[in-house]
């Protein structure tokens, strides 16, 4: 009988949120001056965003996990009794896990889909709850895909920084552009594209307005339809507390918290926030 196991990265933030405890974590590595972590293993996010405070110039650097570590969970579900795998992966825009999800796919004998999320933190995180809660009613894997495939096409989530240190540092933003950038004050408005890419939408001259340019924008595109809305934090858990209770004050319901994990906060650095909706189809 065909028994699918659900696994899915950290990059996710599924550690956060009350979830199936047999959904598999495959999780990144941070790496703090000579020190190694596992992403909310060693070190969760407060831990994280306090260290940062207290020492900006930590040197942080990051490591998907090793193709040898997901092959490791490959045969560990294979030994429960799975017949099928569901990896679920950040985006293969932004992280090398997907490619190494894949090559630890080739490596064993057991049936695995490695499913590109093309996203990142929730929309990867109710992929995960999907498939199980799918994979327990007995669907398919094909039938599942179905439903992630919705999620995938169906959501868009905004995203601002509040210092350019980080996306320079890491790569994501050249230092000529960041030069500029820091010297006139400005701060990109990002969002997640249809790629899965980190795109700059809107580049804005303080990070007050940036924000008032994000929530501009989300209520705009959320009108007449259900969602389900979410807000992504650092270390700004009390500010994003005020920002639920006036999104939800100007007609969001139920609007989730979820902090960015360690992994990919060390590419956004403290500060940063997220809001962003699955629309549901």
């Amino acid at each position: 009988m065909e028994k699918i196991g659900v696994a899915v990265c950290g990059n996710s933030g599924i550690d956060y949120l009350v979830h199936d405890k047999e959904i598999r974590k495959f999780r990144s590595i941070l790496f703090i001056e000579n020190d190694e972590f596992e992403d909310f293993v060693d070190i969760n996010s407060d831990d994280f965003y306090s260290r940062l405070d207290k020492n900006p110039d930590l040197d942080i650097s990051t490591a998907q996990t090793s193709t040898g570590k997901i092959l490791e969970m490959y045969e560990e579900m294979k030994a429960a009794g799975y017949t099928k795998i569901l990896a679920i992966t950040i985006s293969k825009q932004l992280s090398g896990t997907y490619q190494n999800a894949v090559l630890a796919a080739k490596m064993t004998d057991i049936e695995v889909f490695v499913y590109d999320s093309m996203s990142l933190t929730y929309i990867e995180a109710l992929m995960a709850m999907t498939a199980k809660k799918m994979a327990d009613q007995k669907k398919s894997l094909e039938e599942i895909i179905v439903e992630l495939d919705k999620i995938r096409d169906n959501n868009h989530v905004y995203i601002t920084v509040n210092t350019l240190k980080y996306l320079i540092k890491n790569g994501r933003l050249s230092n000529v552009a960041g030069a500029i950038g820091s010297l006139l004050k400005l701060r990109p408005l990002l969002h997640i594209s249809k790629e899965g890419k980190v795109d700059t939408v809107a580049k804005i001259r303080s990070t007050a307005k940036a924000r008032q340019e994000l929530k501009e924008r989300i209520l705009n595109e959320v009108q007449g339809k259900k969602v389900i809305p979410f807000i992504v934090y650092t270390n700004n858990m009390s500010e994003m507390l005020d920002l639920k209770d006036e999104l939800e004050e100007l007609g969001l319901e139920d609007v989730l918290l979820i902090p960015l994990t360690p992994v990919v906060g060390c590419h956004a650095g403290p500060g940063t926030m997220g809001v962003g909706y699955i629309e549901k189809v």
